[in-house]
């Protein structure tokens, strides 16, 4: 996944929400200004090169109001897709929200 490519995309017409991503969004309290910021600031912390149908990322960003956000996105046939978007949970992650912990509570 290119950084770069995906910040090029995002918030054109050449960023596609998909209903999931719509779903999750609205249960969670996320917008989508949210999540185009986490991308246009962010980093990728996590690359899923095997994902079906195109290769898709984990982009970190601590959003102004100092809360950790997840984006899973991908980028196929010139077009970003926003798959899905979370709070991440230190039950999961490490104190800096990238590291999964090897200790994953249950």
């Amino acid at each position: 996944m290119n950084l770069e490519e995906m910040r090029k995309l995002c918030g054109t017409e050449f960023e596609i929400i998909t209903k999931h991503c719509l779903i999750r969004l609205e249960k969670r309290g996320i917008s989508i200004s949210d999540v185009e910021y986490a991308i246009m600031c962010g980093e990728i912390i996590e690359s899923y090169p095997d994902d079906y149908p195109f290769p898709s990322c984990l982009v970190f960003c601590m959003l102004l109001n100092q809360k950790p956000l997840h984006v899973v996105c991908s980028i196929g046939d010139g077009f970003l897709y926003l798959i899905t978007a979370y709070y991440p949970s230190l039950d999961t992650f490490e104190s800096d929200y990238k590291t999964r912990r090897k200790d994953e509570i249950v």
